[in-house]
């Protein structure tokens, strides 16, 4: 078996392997690293489980989703409903600010606001995601300015080498005012979607510029 079949027959298998996903709904293509998922499915959070199932494959360098949601008629509901229930969820998270707002249209769903972190961001799409009805999602919140601390560059090598889910010998951290790039490799796409995530955790941080390769 080559390593394009090998790593299909690995994705595969992880989509089976998630509750979440109805393997047998999608297909799978691989060429070079880069994975393609297609096919139907009942829900954005389903899609977007199909996706994330695959990038937690090793060696899995990108993926491209042309995965459709069909919604079937017992999930359809009217974007007043769909904002209403994004309204209730975000408001009853302490995590998320009520400066965050959820904007409804043909079942999409618009995240605007300002927070004062990344995790705040991740969280209100993560609140919306799995709800009846839901489309997609466009996350539009924005990170509210802070002063960066003179030692950020050393305060994010230091999470990244405490984080055990990390090989932090493979990345590079450079900073520029509030804006950290990431450079390296690492083993797999969760394995990088970790250190965006431990840099944005950084004081004063408002962008990431994550070049980190999978290997």
């Amino acid at each position: 078996m080559n390593t394009s079949e090998q790593l299909k027959n690995d994705v595969e298998q992880e989509l089976s392997w998630d509750p979440s996903v109805h393997a047998e709904k999608i297909g799978v293509s691989v060429n070079n690293g880069a994975v393609e998922l297609d096919g139907h499915v009942g829900s954005y959070y389903e899609k977007w489980a199909a996706e994330r199932a695959a990038l937690r494959v090793a060696k899995v360098r990108s993926v491209a989703s042309e995965i459709k949601v069909d919604l079937p008629s017992t999930s359809a509901r009217s974007d007043t409903a769909i904002a209403q229930a994004a309204s209730d969820h975000l408001k009853a998270s302490y995590l998320v600010p009520d400066t965050v707002k959820a904007l409804v249209a043909e079942g999409w769903v618009t995240l605007q606001g300002m927070v004062k972190g990344q995790y705040q961001k991740r969280e209100a799409e993560n609140l919306v995601r799995p709800l009846l009805g839901v489309k997609g999602v466009i996350n539009n919140i924005t990170l509210e300015p802070k002063v960066i601390a003179s030692d950020v560059k050393v305060q994010i090598e230091n999470a990244l080498k405490r984080d055990a889910q990390i090989d932090a010998s493979g990345i590079s951290v450079s900073v520029s005012g509030d804006k950290v790039t990431l450079r390296g490799t690492v083993r797999s796409w969760m394995e990088r979607e970790d250190a965006e995530t431990a840099a944005f955790a950084a004081p004063g941080v408002m962008t990431v510029e994550n070049l980190i390769t999978i290997h």
